[in-house]
């Protein structure tokens, strides 16, 4: 790019909220910043925000003000689209007051409840949802009966599905009772409803479903029911994520937990 095109790189960090324009001239100098991978640390440096990739610190900057980020904890009984033919409660509940036409990461099943992502950015949530890039999740699950430290063990081992192995990358009893217990269950796997078949499968059937944990997102204390925009650190972070394990094109299919 020559020194007349595109946008110096200090005034585009702080138009994207990065920094100020002085701070963000610090972060130049002391090599904290990256275009396309490679440390800038010249001050006269200038970029096009529509193609290239800068990131601060290793984390990510979306230069487009346009896009949106919206988490959404979802009850039950509300399925993960924006429509239903069967007349169900539906997401458009929770988007119809937004200018812009925002689509769900992935899917929740309408009994399960917990973290979905709203967002205008289809190239992020295509590589955040698909299987293929291994997002990983994170589910409170009350199940029917005593989970005995045998079964945790069972679940991280792995076992063979009716359409697979399957593995949690993590797994731990939070409680127990004589009749039910709390499991939480670490996952990347975007198989259908793939968390009720694995406590099903070791003899637990899943009673509640709650996902908690989306790639660097927590729910945190949001209600049900409620939605907040992403900060900038989680906006960030999200962006890291989507660059690092982009890749084109791969097969397959979507989650519905």
């Amino acid at each position: 790019m020559s020194d007349t095109e595109g946008v110096r790189l200090q005034k585009a960090l702080a138009n994207a909220g990065v920094a100020s324009r002085r701070v963000a001239e610090q972060y130049i100098v002391e090599g904290r910043v990256r275009v396309n991978g490679a440390v800038v640390t010249e001050l006269g440096s200038r970029i096009d925000p529509e193609t290239d990739l800068v990131d601060v610190d290793g984390v990510a900057v979306e230069f487009d003000q346009s896009k949106r980020y919206v988490m959404l904890n979802k009850p039950t009984g509300v399925v993960s689209s924006m429509g239903d033919d069967r007349g169900r409660r539906d997401l458009r509940e929770f988007t119809r007051d937004f200018e812009e036409r925002l689509y769900n990461v992935g899917r929740l099943d309408a009994h399960t409840s917990g973290l979905l992502l709203l967002t205008n950015d289809g190239e992020l949530a295509h590589v955040l949802a698909h299987p293929s890039f291994g997002v990983t999740k994170v589910y409170i699950a009350k199940v029917d009966g005593r989970v005995s430290a045998q079964t945790i063990s069972t679940l991280t081992r792995g076992f063979e599905l009716e359409d697979g192995f399957i593995r949690a990358d993590k797994a731990r009893l939070l409680d127990a009772s004589a009749t039910s217990s709390l499991v939480e269950l670490t996952l990347h796997s975007g198989r259908n409803r793939i968390v009720r078949r694995m406590m099903a499968s070791v003899g637990h059937p899943v009673l509640e479903l709650v996902r908690r944990q989306f790639g660097p997102l927590h729910l945190g204390t949001l209600p049900a029911g409620r939605m907040r925009e992403l900060t900038k650190i989680e906006r960030g972070a999200l962006l890291t994520l989507a660059r690092r394990d982009q890749v084109s094109d791969p097969p397959g299919e979507q989650e519905n937990q």
